[in-house]
Formats: C-alpha cells, structure tokens, sequence
C-alpha cells in the first residue's frame, strides 16, 4: 500500500502526527480534567465538551475560505502557531476562577488554530493526487495519512496517563476515580452519609493525615495540576510538527496551490460548467448530512464512553485483557500485523526473510512482556481511548487489502457506498454497549450509591465497541474526506474541506445530547438514540445513492 506514493504524502502525514497527538493528548483526560477541578456536572462537562468539539470543526471553513485566497501552506504555517498558545495557557496551574477563563480562552485559540491547520493540511494530500500518475491511489493514500493520524492518537491516553499518575505520585497520592466527585460532593455539603464513610475509607486508603476538607482541596489541586501538565504535552508535539513541516517542506512544495495560484502558474486544472459545479456541490452536502450523526455517535469516546469506563467499568484488567493496556505491547501487534503484511506482498525472498523474522521477534517480546506483566494492571478511564487508534493502525492494511481485491475484480463499492456500510455497522457497536448496559443502573442512581467493585462490567464491552467503531470510522472517515478532495470544484476546494468539517462540527456539538440524556435514564435509551440516528442515515444515504455516484 506505501508503494508508488509520492514523499509528500509522507511528510504530511508525520507533521499531522505530531499535532494529532497533542491533540488527543489534550482530549483524552479533558472531561475528566473540568469534573476534576471545577466539579461540573456530566451535563455541563458534556456542554462544554460538545462546544469546544463543534467549534474545533466549524472553523475549518474559515480556515479554508482564506487559504483560498491566501494560500494553504500560510495557513497551516500560522494555525501551529496560534495552537500553540492555546495548548501554552492549558497547560498552566491556576485557581479556579482565573483557570475557567484562562481554559475558555485557550479551547478558543485551539479551534481557531486547528481550523487554519487541519483541513488546509489534508487540502495539500489532496494535491498531490491531482497529477495524473498518482490519481488512482487517492483513497489509498487518504487511508495512509489517516492511519498517521491514529498513531498518534495511539499514544496519547499512556501519555496523558502516565503524565497524571507520575504528578499524583510525586505529591504522594494516586489516582482513584471516585474521589474527585466525592471530594466535591464534601466541600459542597452536599455528601450523603453512606459518601462520607467512603470518602474518610478512600482517604485512608490514600495515607492522608490531615483532616477530611484538606484532602479534598489538596486531591482536587493535585490532580487538575497532574492534567495542566498532562496538556502541556501538546506543546512539545507541536514543536514537532512545525519542525516535520518545514524540513521536509521540498517533497510536498508543489502541492501548496489554490486556485488563483495555479491559474497564475498555468497549471491545469479541471473545467466544470456551472451545472457540473451545483451537482457536486450539492451531493457533497447531502453525504455532510449525513456524516454529521456519525461524528454525534463515534466522539462520545471522550463523554459518554469515558463516564461508562469511570463508574461502570472494572478498574483492573487480568488475563489476556493485560495485553491492551500497555501501549508497547499494541505496537508489537502491530508491527506483527505488519510483518505478516509484508511476508505476503514481498516480491524477494530476502524481503520475505526479514518480514518473517521481524514478526517472529514481535511475538516473541510480546510473549515475554506478558510473562513479566502483573495479575492486576490498574485501568484509568482515559486509557480505553487508545483502542480506537490502534485498531485503525492495526487494520488499515487489513481494510486496504480487502477493497484492493475487490477492485480487481471490479466489485469494490464506492467512497458513498462505504459511507453507508460504515453507518451500519456504528449502529452495532453501541448494540453492543446496549446489551452490556441492560442490568446497569441509571448514573443517577449511582451518583448516590455507587457500585460495588463486584458489579463492575468487563473491560472487554468497551474495547469490543471500540473494534467495532473503528470498522465504521474505515469506511467512512478516510473515504469521506477523499471523496470531498475527487469531487470538490477547484475553485471551491478549501472551502468543501471546511464543508466537511462544519459537518463534524454539528455532529461534535450533537455529542452533547447522550451527555444530557446521562442521568436519570436506563443507560439502554442513551446507546439506543445513537442507534437510531446511525440506521435513519444509512437508510437516507442509500436512498440517493445514485445521485452521489453520478458526480465521484
């Protein structure tokens, strides 16, 4: 799959990396952080989270409206530089009150950021693949820089992780996820009894001397600095993208045009009539309308499926499940998926002997990474954010493979066809989060009582959606945006990009609803309304499924 592509492609996708991995840095432990430190409730946090993921998306057009005119590498260039800042004030340890504006104000300047960034970045992949030689590997090269992506998000819930538990430890404390609401229920005068012999048994448990209120300030204190820091992350990321950016600016420099830029150059570029132009256009904001509800059900990963691993989900995995919740031993799969890969497509025998002994060695440290790995592996609530990633490095290749068959033989299905399948299948992961929720209690309920370490859920529910997920996001995510780059009209291309995300950003500021409905509703009603927003959509898409197919 990496072969015949041009090094652009390659540049690109590192330098989005870095940033992706700030990013996800930051939005791993971003709920948890503003529970933490300002006690806000599941429907505020999930308000707050719901508005800064909209914003981040709606900006994008923007972003892509003035690289039309202005150009995209300035663009990219000055969206670093304004995200920076924003991840820079994050970062910083503050009071309550100065830190709530100092947090609205640094989400304003990291939407603003990644709008100039993000969708000016994938503008310039699109490029590339304009030229004749490289056009029939656009959605392949899209699935490539979307597994770049994803690794960086792979390892960033184990660094925001090990940023947390590293912070608590040097003030003495660790991380248990009952005391931040606790802490707060207390300082509020709001804790029930049966809370406060919990609280006082956690305290305990934490060798706190002092007495139960300079616990909770000093638990609450230490552990939104753990965070601050844990955010601070990001900054270093970006270093390292801008830096990925402008080394290997040579390889991708052909590919930083606009419209008005090729036309002064004399590059060719392709000549639509006016009714060719509405007919994209328009199939264009049909498929927006219907990604939006995807975006709604796959980014409750950050919300509503943080809060079901916090208070429904064991807190420590034995067995097999220990392998998934050290992120090394995902690399080693990884690399074993890989190799296996290469064994395969290797055209020499010498290529197939390295193939085979690079994945013999990952098998065999894995094995020995197992061997040596505690009963007990704690789990922190954010750490089941790094499945996504994984298993989208993991089955990229898998899912190239699949579609490169079927297009020898002429059956692959089109960018909107996969858009639709990938509907479907959304649907069935959170089928699954309904079955695992049916003997669950209300969050309301818990909030009072919480439950027992007994009653606690396998691990295996989340990491099962999140398999199941990650098939949809294949389908759709990588397909969407290559579909958005084939059939945007020239003159409009920065401003379809953004299109796309001010569908995300609809879809992100619609996360917000499950987050609402958390609270005095069987958690089976909340999976369910995402399964029926996923079904209607994939019902509507291939209803007009022969208008998408027309323009693509």
């Amino acid at each position: 799959m990496f072969e015949g592509q041009p090094k652009g492609l390659y540049a690109l996708a590192l330098a989005n990396t870095g940033e992706r991995f700030g990013y996800y840095t930051m939005l791993a432990i971003f709920t948890l952080f503003i529970q933490a430190k300002f006690g806000y409730t599941a429907a505020e946090a999930s308000s707050i989270y719901a508005g800064f993921l909209a914003f981040v998306y709606f900006t994008p057009l923007i972003g892509g409206i003035l690289a039309d005119h202005l150009g995209y590498g300035k663009m990219v260039t000055t969206g670093i530089i304004v995200m920076f800042f924003g991840y820079f004030l994050l970062a910083i340890p503050t009071d309550s009150v100065t830190g709530k504006w100092m947090m609205f104000g640094s989400l304003a300047l990291i939407a603003c950021g990644t709008g100039l960034f993000k969708g000016n970045l994938q503008v310039m992949v699109g490029n590339l693949y304009d030229a004749p030689q490289y056009r029939n590997k656009r959605d392949t090269a899209f699935s490539i820089f979307y597994m770049a992506i994803n690794v960086g998000a792979l390892f960033a819930p184990t660094a925001a992780t090990k940023m947390t538990d590293y912070m608590l430890n040097k003030a003495g404390l660790f991380y248990d996820c009952k005391i931040p609401a606790l802490a707060h229920q207390f300082l509020n005068h709001t804790i029930t009894a049966d809370n406060t012999t919990e609280l006082s048994a956690l305290q305990a448990a934490q060798h706190f001397a002092g007495d139960t209120a300079t616990f909770c300030q000093t638990y609450i204190a230490e552990l939104s600095k753990a965070y601050n820091y844990g955010f601070g992350i990001a900054c270093i990321s970006l270093i390292v993208s801008i830096l990925i950016y402008y080394g290997f600016r040579s390889t991708f420099k052909s590919a930083d045009f606009n419209a008005k830029q090729a036309k002064a150059a004399h590059i060719v570029e392709e000549e639509l009539t006016p009714k060719e132009t509405r007919q994209r256009i328009v199939a264009l904001l049909l498929v927006f309308a219907v990604v939006l509800f995807f975006w709604m059900a796959f980014h409750q990963n950050g919300l509503t499926l943080t809060f079901f691993a916090r208070d429904y989900t064991q807190h420590a995995a034995t067995g097999l499940n220990r392998i998934g919740f050290d992120v090394w031993n995902l690399v080693l799969v990884i690399i074993g998926i890989y190799s296996a890969f290469s064994i395969f497509q290797s055209k020499t025998r010498k290529a197939k002997i390295i193939s085979g002994t690079i994945l013999g060695a990952a098998l065999v440290l894995l094995v020995v990474k197992y061997m040596e790995t505690d009963n007990f592996v704690p789990i922190l609530p954010q750490i089941f954010q790094q499945f996504n990633p994984f298993f989208v490095v993991a089955l990229t290749p898998v899912s190239l493979a699949i579609f490169t068959s079927l297009a020898k033989k002429g059956k692959e299905p089109s960018a909107p066809r996969k858009i639709g399948y990938g509907m479907l299948v959304a649907a069935c992961g959170f089928i699954l989060m309904t079955i695992a929720s049916l003997a669950l209690p209300s969050p309301a309920a818990i909030a009072e009582h919480p439950l027992a370490d007994t009653s606690l859920v396998s691990p295996d529910w989340l990491i099962s959606t999140y398999l199941v997920l990650t098939f949809a996001e294949l389908l759709l995510s990588p397909m969407g945006i290559s579909f958005v780059s084939k059939v945007a009209p020239p003159k409009y291309k920065g401003m379809m990009m953004g299109g796309w995300f001010v569908a995300t950003a609809i879809g992100n500021y619609m996360v917000a609803i499950p987050g609402h409905l958390w609270g005095s509703l069987p958690l089976w009603v909340v999976w369910s309304v995402l399964i029926v927003c996923c079904v209607v959509s994939a019902l509507f898409i291939f209803s007009i499924m022969k208008k998408l197919e027309k323009v693509s």
